[in-house]
């Protein structure tokens, strides 16, 4: 009877424990949250580097500033928080991110907009407990876990990138795979400082998904399911992936191809913040071209990797599956 009273209580206050919840949909809020900050700050970081118009660095700095504050509002946001609950959670998002990265703003957000929710509007002070509960708790728990979240991710990162560097062609095919099916690409790269040659692998592997499956659903999603997808995200696949993962096949394999050519033949590297972007917005290439610097080998490995590649490649798996019954007619087709 108990525990049917806290379950009751627990669906009132809308806090849902699962890992859908905390993995896959904070996780996917919180790519949007860096992209707002974080991501756009260093794309005008790279454009006031090489125009030479102070502007952009100014907006560089407020955007990269906030980085913590959007953090904890897109975590929250995520999690269906109530207003004081939301708004409370850009200051634990700041020290979530201060303390451990967006590692630690993600926990620390977590557990403070859940502990939010549960108090919000149960006093006749709510104005002053439900902030107060968030803001304390999304504190202790960053100073807590914080640092070593930060130590275990930063460890970690550097061992996937070591590896790469020691092992370009075995590690450009894993981690271009890996990144490239990933539901929260960017985030997962910048929590590992993913960056150099692990970072052009991760690039390779993001292109090939939205670049592989915008050719791959032309038929059924025309131009505008090519832009959605080849400058957006292949996130809006996922609803068809689950029908039938065998669509999934394609521009994976296209990925097992393109990270190795990355990083053994244009030995492509890419910034942390920008390397689990792929063709979203160009940043990804944008990226590439932050680390590098340019030069032909840069441009044509930007050109090979990033668009041609994913697009040839996953046609050509593509084809076989269509004709082996794999992919049917319809099955990649998007509610644009």
């Amino acid at each position: 009877m108990e525990k049917t009273g806290v379950k009751e209580f627990l669906k009132r206050k809308n806090v849902n424990i699962t890992v859908q919840t905390y993995l896959i949909d904070a996780l996917g809020a919180m790519a949007f949250g860096l992209f707002a900050s974080l991501l756009i700050g260093t794309i005008f970081a790279t454009l006031g580097d090489k125009t030479g118009v102070a502007l952009f660095g100014t907006i560089a700095g407020y955007a990269k500033s906030a980085t913590g504050a959007a953090l904890g509002v897109s975590i929250a946001y995520a999690l269906k928080a109530p207003q004081l609950v939301l708004f409370s959670a850009a200051t634990v998002g700041i020290a979530g991110n201060e303390l451990g990265g967006p590692v630690g703003a993600l926990v620390a957000t977590v557990v403070a907009a859940e502990l939010g929710k549960i108090v919000s509007k149960e006093t006749r002070v709510d104005i002053i407990v439900t902030p107060g509960v968030t803001i304390i708790s999304g504190v202790l728990i960053a100073q807590f876990v914080g640092p070593g979240v930060a130590a275990f991710m930063a460890a970690f990162g550097n061992l996937v990138k070591t590896a790469t560097e020691m092992q370009p062609f075995f590690m450009g095919i894993l981690v271009s795979g890996l990144i490239g099916i990933a539901l929260s690409s960017a985030a997962i790269c910048i929590m590992l400082a993913l960056d150099g040659l692990a970072g052009g692998a991760a690039t390779a592997g993001c292109c090939a998904q939205m670049i592989g499956f915008a050719v791959l659903s032309f038929r059924e999603n025309g131009w505008g399911g090519l832009l959605a997808q080849g400058l957006g995200t292949s996130m809006l696949q996922m609803g068809n992936i689950v029908k039938n993962p065998k669509i999934w096949i394609a521009p994976t394999l296209a990925s097992l191809v393109t990270g190795p050519v990355a990083t053994v033949i244009f030995q492509m590297k890419n910034i942390e913040t920008a390397s689990g972007m792929g063709t979203c917005g160009l940043v990804g290439p944008i990226g590439v071209y932050t680390a590098m610097g340019g030069g032909a080998r840069m441009w044509i490995g930007i050109l090979l990797v990033c668009f041609l590649l994913p697009a040839v490649l996953t046609l050509v798996f593509g084809e076989f599956l269509r004709k082996a019954g794999w992919i049917r007619e319809g099955d990649l087709k998007l509610d644009l």
